[in-house]
């Protein structure tokens, strides 16, 4: 009962606003959020990181393949900006236990650790980024061969149109998606290691099929894990990236047309206050009252590409922006080790994103989104492949 009042008290508190934390320096905001990911690490025991915090149950759910996947440039990134040799470590342990769990096929399995025997599309995509990354710093030959099984068995299943329409995650209820083009740039950074052509071709072809989901407005069908008439921002987000960096890598003025299209849309729709809704219809209108956190940080990291490609003030400013917000949802020394740094799924904290839940990914993508403001603040350079790192 007093659970339930507190709740309920948590839920009306955060609508009208109040108890939030004030912004600071993107640097103070961005070592709580990988304190909470380091956290979210060590509860799991195996090297991987835990799905999420199941606030109302008050524990953690398993390791994520996945989202641990795409930690671990998140974390080699955090490493050279902080001097950190922790995260460093942390981000091979994540990718030595990805090799550990890789499915024979070379895909990598659906859902949290226990819930699927089966690979899935999206899942190996993901891990991929970390496996490349991992080469890139290390040397170590084990992780390019673990991207290149991944990378081969995605271009094995892939339709000769460029859609993925076999092994969909069992998870969600939509098994085509439009925003598979972040696991067809996976095939991209997988291309950057090895100069094998079948990958860059197969992310290519991934995104050609991908326009021919777009209505001229630049809204993409199929691109939502439960409901594609109404797509999260974070579905939304992940289709924009994949068009966007295979766009700029293998110099597709269409694909980064798109990819633009998207984010104009978004920035839009983006109020002074940076509380953007969570879910968009095809006329671009939310559908919700709530925001996505996830998606708002995933479009932050997007308009900061933007800016980097195009110059135009109006992305890194509306980076910052949303980051104004989001960063007074993240509670810091609140005294709640399983919270304190994190970022929610939704905000309220029952909107219908993960609603009662700290999911990594979340806060993965802030922390990126943290680390790209201050880059395109300071004029420094923004590392996702290790030749861009000063170093």
């Amino acid at each position: 009962m007093l659970q339930t009042l507190q709740h309920k008290t948590r839920v009306l508190s955060e609508k009208l606003g109040l108890g939030l934390t004030t912004p600071t320096d993107n640097r103070v905001h961005l070592d709580a959020a990988i304190a909470w990911l380091k956290h979210a690490q060590d509860v799991t025991g195996n090297g991987g990181v835990a799905q999420t915090w199941l606030v109302r149950m008050k524990k953690w759910a398993p390791s994520y393949p996945e989202t641990t996947g795409y930690i671990i440039p998140t974390f080699y990134r955090y490493a050279a900006l902080a001097g950190d040799t922790d995260a460093r470590q942390r981000a091979r342990r994540m990718a030595d236990w990805e090799i550990d769990i890789q499915h024979p096929t070379g895909g990598v399995l659906a859902g949290a650790l226990g819930d699927s025997d089966q690979p899935t599309v999206f899942n190996t995509g993901q891990v991929i980024f970390g496996w490349v990354r991992a080469f890139e710093e290390e040397g170590d030959e084990r992780y390019r061969e673990a991207a290149v099984r991944a990378s081969n068995w995605l271009c094995d299943i892939m339709d000769d149109d460029g859609c993925w329409r076999q092994f969909g995650s069992p998870m969600t209820g939509k098994h085509i998606n439009a925003y598979n083009t972040r696991s067809a740039w996976s095939l991209a950074r997988a291309h950057e290691i090895t100069g094998e052509q079948r990958f860059l071709d197969a992310a290519v072809r991934n995104c050609e099929w991908a326009l021919t989901q777009a209505e001229a407005n630049g809204w993409l069908n199929t691109n939502c894990l439960q409901d594609n008439a109404q797509p999260f921002t974070h579905t939304i987000a992940y289709a924009m990236r994949g068009l966007l960096e295979i766009g700029a890598y293998a110099q597709r003025e269409d694909f980064l047309k798109a990819a633009r299209q998207i984010g104009d849309a978004m920035l839009v729709a983006l109020p002074e206050n940076g509380f953007l809704p969570g879910r968009f219809d095809k006329q671009w209108q939310p559908t919700v009252k709530w925001s996505c956190l996830t998606g708002d940080c995933q479009l932050a990291i997007n308009w900061g590409r933007l800016y980097q490609i195009t110059g135009e003030a109006k992305y890194r400013d509306g980076t910052s922006r949303v980051l104004s917000f989001v960063k007074k949802t993240q509670r810091l020394n609140r005294g709640d080790i399983d919270t304190d740094g994190g970022i929610k799924g939704s905000h309220p904290i029952n909107g219908g994103y993960h609603p009662w839940q700290y999911p990594n990914w979340a806060t993965k993508f802030y922390a990126d989104a943290l680390i790209m403001d201050q880059s395109n603040l300071s004029g420094t350079p923004y590392v996702i492949a290790k030749r861009n790192a000063l170093v």
